[in-house]
């Protein structure tokens, strides 16, 4: 079986049909995101930026995959839950609502906002829906007026050290791209600008060639555990980013950039004793304060399988088809579930799975499909060559 038959395959006859089973509250709307291994539902909270991710994945596999009505009505459940229950009366998206869709925790998380644009831009696309593609531009621009300050007045720190994280300019080079068909042209290339520039000269160490996950306003290094640490998965995820918005712009130079960021991370987060990639590292070496540092994580491993897939492609590095073939085969034997479907989210250090659920509230049906559908297209185009 080749690469990308492996990952089609997988997605349309084992992920999507999971999420498909086992996640839609026909009852009250939206979906549930906390199933267990077997897909029955250990708890009814819903997750706001979950719902935009399903919505987003169901509404892209309509445009890009197959105009299958399921997948369009599907999606649909998951904009209107958003629509009727996600937000507050200033168009900001709460963290998470009870099932029926009462709010259980305030707006303070700007990523409930950009998953959600990203729906209704996906979904306006499917459904021709004006006033939902309205409703993603606004939610747009209204994330780009709180990104100096995404927390507002739920933002815990004092300022005394002003720390900037690099989870705004990473998601906005894809938000981006995303929504470039309802945005001007001038802003879609000024967001690109400024994405590029964060991710590339500011949270890119040039001495180390790592990527930073909080650095200081003038763009220097704190030597403190938030100033010191690297979240590898953020980091090679933006990279294939970084690719695609250089592919966009026929730019070779900053795909290479990228590619060799790419090599960096997994060099430096490897786990040379028992595989994988460490979730949390210190820049130098420390103690990190995240105690869960050494989990090894479904996501970091499919946006390294992604971003891997894509630096090939663009560039046919040997280095990188290696690094693909050393992360595809832990992550397939690590976290691939082929008894119940779907994929487990979190192992040990030694690679044991450590929680047994399919999804929760961190885990939705969002990465496992999307890099699926990435790895099938990227793997097409290689193969095909």
């Amino acid at each position: 079986m080749t690469n990308a038959s492996l990952y089609k395959k997988a997605l349309l006859n084992d992920i999507i049909p999971f999420w498909e089973k086992y996640a839609i509250d026909y009852d009250n709307g939206g979906y549930f995101t906390c199933l267990d291994t077997k897909g029955e539902v250990y708890d009814t909270d819903k997750f706001i930026w979950l719902q935009g991710r399903q919505a987003w994945t169901f509404s892209m596999l309509y445009n890009k995959v197959e105009k299958n009505k399921k997948w369009l009505d599907i999606a649909k459940i998951g904009v209107d839950f958003l629509i009727d229950h996600g937000m507050d009366e200033n168009g900001n998206f709460y963290f998470s609502t009870t099932k029926e869709g009462k709010s259980l925790v305030q707006p303070y998380n700007i990523f409930s906002d950009c998953f959600a644009a990203m729906a209704f831009s996906q979904y306006a696309i499917a459904s021709g829906d004006k006033e939902i593609k309205d409703l993603a531009k606004r939610t747009y621009y209204n994330i780009l007026k709180r990104k100096d300050n995404t927390k507002g007045i739920y933002n815990k720190n004092t300022g005394a050290r002003p720390l900037k994280g690099f989870s705004l300019p990473m998601i906005l080079s894809n938000l981006v791209l995303e929504l470039e068909d309802i945005l001007e042209p001038e802003e879609v290339e000024k967001t690109i600008d400024f994405t590029v520039n964060e991710v590339m000269n500011v949270f890119l160490d040039q001495d180390s060639g790592l990527i930073y996950e909080n650095v200081l306003q003038d763009g220097s290094h704190d030597d403190s555990f938030e100033g010191r640490l690297l979240n590898p998965g953020h980091g090679i995820e933006a990279m294939w980013f970084m690719i695609d918005i250089g592919k966009r712009r026929n730019d070779d130079v900053l795909i290479k950039r990228a590619t060799q960021t790419i090599l960096n991370i997994l060099e430096y987060s490897w786990d040379a004793e028992f595989g994988g990639i460490y979730y949390f590292m210190d820049a130098k070496g420390k103690p990190p304060q995240q105690l869960e540092w050494d989990q090894k994580l479904w996501w970091v491993h499919l946006e390294s399988l992604v971003a891997l897939a894509k630096a090939y492609q663009h560039t046919k590095d040997e280095r990188i088809i290696n690094w693909y073939n050393k992360v595809h085969k832990y992550a397939w034997n690590h976290f691939s579930d082929p008894i119940h479907g779907e994929w487990f989210g979190y192992l040990n250090r030694q690679g044991k799975v450590l929680l047994n659920l399919k999804g929760g509230k961190w885990k939705g049906c969002f990465h496992v499909p999307r890099a699926m559908y990435q790895c099938w297209k990227s793997f097409e185009k290689i193969e095909t060559k």
